[in-house]
Parts: structure tokens; sequence; C-alpha cells
């Protein structure tokens, strides 16, 4: 069940199941809770069990697993999860956390025949789609540029370790398969990132992490997260012939609004839009699997999110091999704080 299991997940799905529109997607009882680190908290909709005794409880022809171990510790998981019968598993992003795991992952998907589903809510986001469709809509001319910009502190989990081995894995699957869904696919042209230091404590490449992206179609990304940030910010901005776009995500899952301001030769436009993405997403999810003739081919959205694996993979390369060119101005993390106790970003070495 995990972190995201619990604090995002859940409370999704106890929304969903509550709802009109959406409850007759849920069979009754209560939600199956396996985590084999902290024992769930007790609640009338929530069992504690473990996998070998979940089959006893829920059909596994019936049930969709949410998989949010770690990608560390996924293959092994889901190898468990093949052999007991499961076929509907979501996964939490990223995929994998190398191309190695990911193609563990996909052999095992065509082993046991399971039906994946990567947990990533900004390709289904709301503003996700206005930006879609104003793209489509050519009013602005090509698309040049996306900058897209994640920012939040997130010492606490960094210390405790939770799996994600690099600040690559954290918040860059999410915007890497925006940008590929936006620009089309593209080649990593260089990337880079720094350490956490907390306290004296060095966390390797956990403190902020770059890329720039050179899209097939002739545009170009470039992605900056900070996790050593005190403020939260997820941005992203589309550069195009005679207009620009910006789009401002939902900070975290306190708040369901996004917004969109269109900067074009008439002036700004600002909207604001509701988009409680992972419910929309949870919603389509589970409606695509209740949907007859799912499971016969892989997941429309599959395909990028493995693509977002193998260019985090290469990202990592060349940010061990010093960047290919270095920091470039403007990237997080470029400065030097302090003081004793305090937390800082510093430069990754070369030879990590």
């Amino acid at each position: 069940m995990g972190r995201a299991g619990h604090g995002l997940h859940l409370p999704v799905l106890r929304r969903l199941r509550a709802a009109p529109g959406t409850a007759h997607l849920f069979a009754p009882g209560p939600v199956l809770a396996v985590d084999p680190h902290r024992r769930p908290g007790a609640a009338a909709d929530l069992r504690p069990t473990s996998l070998a005794e979940a089959p006893r409880l829920s059909d596994p022809e019936r049930t969709v697993v949410h998989l949010c171990t770690p990608p560390t510790e996924r293959t092994a998981a889901l190898e468990t999860l093949g052999r007991l019968g499961y076929r509907r598993v979501l996964l939490e992003k990223p995929v994998a956390a190398d191309s190695r795991g990911l193609d563990e992952l996909l052999a095992l998907r065509d082993r046991y025949g399971i039906d994946l589903v990567v947990v990533a809510q900004w390709l289904g986001s709301r503003l996700t789609d206005r930006l879609r469709a104003l793209l489509a809509q050519d009013a602005y001319g090509p698309l040049r540029t996306i900058h897209v910009v994640q920012r939040k502190p997130r010492f606490s989990r960094s210390l405790a370790g939770d799996g994600h081995p690099t600040a690559f894995d954290v918040e860059l699957p999410h915007s890497l398969g925006l940008c590929l869904a936006l620009a089309g696919p593209g080649e990593v042209t260089g990337a880079g990132g720094t350490d956490m230091v907390v306290g004296g404590r060095v966390l390797p490449r956990l403190g902020t992490a770059w890329l720039n992206l050179q899209h097939d179609s002739g545009a170009w990304t470039r992605i900056r997260s900070d996790l050593t940030s005190p403020v939260r910010e997820r941005r992203v901005t589309l550069e195009l012939a005679h207009g620009t776009l910006i789009g401002h995500f939902p900070g975290s899952e306190a708040d369901a609004y996004a917004r969109l301001t269109v900067i074009d030769r008439d002036g700004e436009h600002t909207e604001l839009l509701r988009d409680d993405a992972l419910g929309g997403f949870l919603e389509h999810t589970y409606g695509y699997y209740a949907a007859p003739g799912s499971g016969r081919g892989p997941h429309p959205d599959l395909g990028v999110n493995a693509q977002v694996v193998r260019l985090l993979d290469r990202a990592k390369a060349i940010a061990a091999d010093g960047g290919r060119g270095g920091v470039p101005g403007g990237a997080p993390g470029g400065g030097r704080g302090g003081g004793r106790g305090g937390a800082v970003a510093r430069r990754t070495a070369a030879a990590r």
C-alpha cells in the first residue's frame, strides 16, 4: 500500500465509490490493503491482509490491484501477483527505475497476460486536455519549446529512503510523459543534477534533476525539478510561434484546481480549471478495465510510459557522465546555501 496507496489512491477510491456516477464501477466490501512494512490503520472500508490471503477474499479475475511499491521493489511483487491470477494492475509511476527493470516488467506482463496501466494522471488532466486542444486548433502557430518547472521540499521522505534512487524518478516521469504526449518522441541531449545535503548527510542525486529533449517534430523541451525548494510549483510553459501558454497543475493532493494563462498579440487571458487529475484518471481506468475486451492488447498509454523510463535511463547516464556541458543557466540548485544543520543542494560529481 505505502504512502501513495494510503495518501493518494485510497481517498480518491473512497470518493469514487460513494459518488452516484461512479459507484457502479466498484464491488461492495472493503478495500484490501497489503503492506509488509506497516499495518494499515483500521477502517470500516479497509481490510488489512496479505498477498497469500487476498485471493480468498476477492476473486483475482475481478480485482484491480494498485501496485504502489517503489520502482526498485516492483518486479518481485508483480510476479507474485501474476502467479496468484491477478490480471488488472495499476502501477505507480515510474513504471520501473531503469530499462532493465522495464524489460523485466514487460516480460512478466507477457508471461501472465497482465493488463498494466501506469498512474500518469497528468496525461488525463483537464489542463493537459486544454493544452492539447489549443495545439490542435493551431491558432498560435507551431510549437517551438516546452519548459517545465517542478519544485517542492522533499527532505523527510528522501531521508527515510522510500525507494526512489534519484530526483529523476520523483517528478520527471509525470512531466516527461506530458511533453512526449504534446510534442511527440524525442532524444535526450543533456541532463544533470545535484545531491541533497541535510545536516551534513549527503543523499546522492536526490537534490535536483534537469534534462533537455529534442523532439522529432522540431520542438525541444527543458525540464527542471528541484526537491530542495521551500515552495511547491508544477508549471509548464509552451512557447508557440504566435503565443505562449502557461499552465499550473495543482501543487498537491490538497487542492484540485489548475490554471491556464494564454498570452498572445491581443493580451493575456487566464482561466481556472477544476482538475481532479487522479480522480479522473482512476475513473477512466476502472471504466477501461470493466469494458468488454480490455486486456487484449497493451493500454494505449503504456508505450509512452515505457518511453519515459528509457529516456530517463538515458538522462541518468548522461548526468553521471557530467551532463555534457554542465548545468545550464537557470537550473535549480546552482547556488550554495547552508549553515550548520541546514539543507542544501550541491552538484553531483561526474563520477557518480
